[in-house]
């Protein structure tokens, strides 16, 4: 997890052309190639959920009254720090281009 953050951290979160060219040369296609980026987005994005809820349970108050309500600036602070983070489709399209995807194709059958 600590070199996802890594890489996390050294994104730009906002959104920037690509080259599609580079992209394609990867599979061989373009599509093979957003497929797979697609499927790892879809992976981050659930470990990044899973991890936020477990993060933020902790911070959970379990009791019916509304009259109570404080603020803690641990949970803002993560909070914070996931609404900065990258989209995750963004992470696995940096982590594709950078070779750090292992991808296969399924063998045809005839």
């Amino acid at each position: 997890m600590s070199t996802n953050k890594k890489l996390v951290s050294s994104l730009n979160p906002l959104i920037e052309t690509r080259d599609i060219a580079a992209i394609k040369a990867k599979t061989g296609n373009i599509y093979e190639s957003i497929v797979v980026a697609s499927k790892r987005a879809n992976q981050i994005n659930i470990n990044l959920k899973e991890e936020l809820h477990r993060k933020l349970d902790d911070f959970a108050n379990h009791t019916d009254t509304l009259e109570e309500v404080h603020e803690n600036k641990e949970q803002i602070e993560i909070s914070r720090f996931y609404e900065r983070m990258a989209n995750p489709s963004l992470q696995a399209l940096g982590e594709f281009m950078t070779d750090k995807i292992y991808y296969r194709k399924k063998e045809e059958e005839e």
